[in-house]
């Protein structure tokens, strides 16, 4: 693009410290009459751009201010409705422990001893005199309104802003408002990229490119992904009995945020610039210094204030819970990605959605391997106290149906409750006693979507001290709400007592791991993914990487982070060394296709896949990951392919590498058409024909999918490549890192620096060419496209199923 050599030329922010861009606000320009159709030098492009990728995942002006609004009513409703119930309600007469008198004139002799809730209630005057007797009651109240009319101030200000966001999608992008639910993210963001260069929305560069749009969207969140992954923020506690536990709420996250990133005395001096002070090593130990104080009095506000959110806490947790556990009892015992998790599983320059959707498509095979560990004796026990109290309740629900006059026996309603909440959660206890499972195959199916799984967990999924690190990132829905609540107490004591302890890392980690990009600003330098800088040799990038170890990413994050920004972002023009690294990839992947099975083969024993992994059948995309892994697990055992042969046992790096490369091949041979992926099925190309000529994996999987819109599609398959790229890149992590492991492996690995460069293959808009080394090679991928709605979906819920995520052995 345009602007290649300009987007290299960020330096280290100990050479550089002039602010950059300069004098930027927080509003919009006001530009004149005559040209407020036009959006010329936006101030703070970092607020405008995060605005509108909100304006579009959240469906758009109306929605976003309906939902304000009722957060609003919530909020005074959760207030008055506590208020009432404290002052307002006589529980004596409530709970007829007070004879209540009914004799006049309307009333019988058969309705005195019958309660109302109208006897309960207080009159308005005496409820307003015991209000105004009690100071506390008072006080709480001045500080409930203080803060709902700053939230009513916040909203109004909200409303002007979105309503010049609207303008802006309607005048500038040309979408009009009941259209944007049918444009995808990428297109958006296509239009964004192409009006800069009609209107200079960002002055300091001719060109946007979509990795400075994300760097704007992600800019602190980029920054949070990188301290999780290289362990600067303590959350994990080693607590006694308990052991290492991880410990991350809403509140602490808030924060962190808080003091390093847009709170008074935090290191940025605006949204988009660090302090210079801090891009300097000489006073580094002051610096350290005066960021324990602003922790330390942070802390020290945060107990302060403990028992208000407490309070707050406890009161939103009853409100929200309280009829979902009623009506769903097994509700806690659901599992939901933990905020950990979602930082720790996070790529860099991965935006909301795109997280969601990955995290929701291996919620599944997750919830399967952690229902995979069962303890006898805790089976034992739930069997036999599900049997009493089914035995009681069935007791307790026979004589209300022979007389409902038991029902008004005093704590009735409150047994049959209970009893039908210990067996809802003593069930959950007991294993399905039909259903064998593979803990290894489920484990590899739950990396194949979630991209990261440490090195001790392969060969170890059968273990106990696995399962309880996954669940530090896949936790029960019961454990986020309890850790919620003690978020209050126990987030000052770990930013005091904690943090403090932090402050030379924290200070040394944004001085060496902030660079300065042209007309974008200080951002962390491993957003970048530059291979040199932060690249790790066990992760396919040796002989690429300068990087040592303090300054190389963990678990892979920079190379697994720049495939799947380049999957997600065809279009986007990579730097020199990481193009290097994708050519290199595309190499091995072609290498190790030739030794692997043929896509022939994979395809014929996908439907077996399919019913191995799960009991559903699976869509096209599922089929291939399917495919992928069971492969190596049907030719050890010695199973017959449809070609009557015998089959020798290969990995799963292999078969991965024959799909992707069958991928490829598929591009290469409608990369003439002009289309920008050739991977989709021929029903959504009319010009186009079937691929029978190759028989790739789309070719016999597109019939069943031509009822499916083009959009997604492109993501259903743009995420299944990155989920085959992420099986590949661990298998040869662990070749390169534990060759002892895959000696008894016919494929032997080849390094990549045995390889020739004239064997790669080139796949960016459609067209593929043989390219060097040193060429720019874009990955080819599918633009992601998220399905309609699905930021409305709550992943935890597994909103995106995931077919043949388990194993049955």
């Amino acid at each position: 693009m345009a602007n290649f050599e300009t987007y290299q030329e960020y330096q280290r922010i100990e050479d550089f410290e002039e602010d950059s861009p300069a004098g930027e606000e927080d509003l919009l320009v006001h530009v004149p009459e005559s040209l407020k159709d036009s959006w010329h030098h936006i101030k703070n492009l970092d607020n405008f751009f995060t605005r509108i990728y909100h304006f579009h995942q959240k469906n758009g002006f109306a929605c976003m201010m309906l939902s304000e609004f009722f957060e609003l009513v919530q909020f005074l409703f959760v207030v008055t409705f506590t208020t009432f119930l404290v002052n307002c309600v006589e529980y004596d007469v409530l709970f007829a422990n007070r004879a209540v008198n009914h004799t006049g004139p309307g009333h019988g002799p058969l309705d005195r001893n019958k309660v109302t809730l109208p006897d309960a209630i207080l009159p308005s005057q005496q409820c307003t005199e015991r209000i105004q007797d009690n100071s506390w009651i008072i006080f709480l109240l001045i500080m409930a309104a203080i803060f709902w009319i700053y939230r009513l101030v916040k909203v109004f200000c909200n409303f002007l802003s979105y309503w010049e966001i609207r303008q802006f999608y309607i005048k500038a992008l040309k979408i009009r408002m009941d259209e944007l639910c049918n444009f995808t993210w990428q297109e958006v963001q296509g239009r964004i990229i192409s009006l800069q260069k009609e209107q200079q929305m960002c002055i300091h560069k001719k060109e946007l490119t979509e990795l400075d749009i994300y760097h704007r969207i992600l800019r602190f969140k980029n920054y949070m992904v990188a301290m999780i992954n290289k362990s600067v923020l303590p959350v994990h506690l080693q607590l006694p009995l308990l052991g290492n536990v991880v410990f991350l709420t809403q509140g602490l996250k808030y924060n962190f945020e808080l003091i390093l990133f847009w709170g008074p005395g935090s290191l940025f001096q605006n949204k988009w610039n660090l302090h210079p002070k801090y891009k300097r090593s000489g006073n580094r130990l002051e610096l350290a210094q005066q960021l324990s104080r602003v922790i330390l009095l942070m802390g020290v506000a945060n107990l302060l204030l403990c028992p208000f959110i407490l309070v707050w806490q406890v009161l939103y947790a009853f409100f929200s819970y309280t009829e979902v556990i009623r009506r769903e009892p097994g509700s806690l015992g659901a599992r939901r990605w933990s905020l950990y998790g979602r930082l720790y599983l996070r790529h860099f320059n991965e935006l909301n959605h795109e997280l969601h959707g990955r995290l929701g498509r291996g919620y599944k095979p997750t919830s399967k391997y952690m229902n995979s560990f069962t303890s006898p004796l805790l089976t034992v026990i739930a069997k036999n106290v599900a049997f009493f109290s089914g035995s009681v309740l069935a007791v307790l629900i026979a004589l209300t149906v022979y007389d409902e006059d038991v029902l008004t026996v005093q704590h009735i309603l409150t047994a049959i409750t209970v009893l039908g909440v210990v067996i809802t959660i003593t069930r959950s206890f007991i294993p399905d006693e039909h259903l064998v499972w593979c803990p290894e195959q489920l484990l590899q199916c739950v990396l194949a979507h979630i991209h990261y799984m440490p090195d001790h967990w392969r060969g170890n999924a059968h273990k106990s001290e696995t399962r309880d690190e996954v669940a530090q990132l896949f936790q029960y829905k019961a454990v986020f709400i309890l850790e919620e609540l003690l978020s209050p107490i126990v987030t000052p004591f770990i930013l005091i007592f904690l943090l403090r302890n932090k402050s030379l890392e924290i200070i040394d980690f944004f001085r060496n791991f902030t660079v300065e990009v042209v007309g974008v600003g200080d951002i962390c330098s491993f957003a970048q993914m530059d291979i040199r800088r932060h690249g790790n040799p066990t992760w396919m990038s040796e002989g690429q990487t300068e990087a040592s170890m303090y300054q190389q990413a963990e678990n892979g994050k920079t190379e697994l982070s720049l495939m799947h920004f380049t999957i997600k972002n065809p279009r986007w023009q990579p730097p020199q060394e990481s193009s290097v690294f994708i050519s290199h990839l595309k190499e091995k992947v072609q290498h190790d296709a030739q030794g692997g099975p043929s896509t022939q083969l994979l395809l014929s024993e996908a439907p077996l896949c399919t019913s191995l992994q799960s009991n559903e059948s699976g869509t096209g995309p599922d089929n291939l990951l399917a495919s992928v892994l069971a492969h190596p697990i049907l030719t050890a055992s010695g199973l017959q392919g449809r070609d009557h042969r015998f089959i020798r046992p290969s990995t799963a790096a292999s078969a991965a590498a024959s799909v992707l490369a069958s991928l490829s091949t598929s591009q290469f041979a409608h990369g003439s058409r002009g289309r920008p992926h050739g991977l989709l099925p021929s029903s959504l190309h009319p010009e186009a024909t079937m691929y029978h000529s190759d028989r790739t994996a789309v070719d016999s999987l597109s019939n069943s999918e031509s009822h499916m819109r083009s959009n997604a599609l492109h993501s259903e398959f743009a995420s299944a490549e990155m989920s085959l790229h992420a099986i590949y890149m661990h298998e040869l992590h662990q070749q390169s890192s534990h060759p002892q492991r895959t000696s008894g492996h016919w494929q032997n690995p080849v390094p990549m620096r045995d390889l020739h460069t004239n064997t790669g293959f080139h796949a960016h808009g459609g067209h593929v060419s043989n390219i060097s080394t040193s060429s720019p090679a874009p990955l080819g991928g599918w633009a992601e496209v998220e399905e309609e709605n699905q930021e409305d979906q709550e992943i935890n819920l597994g909103s995106t199923p995931t077919h043949g995520s388990g194993s049955s052995c």
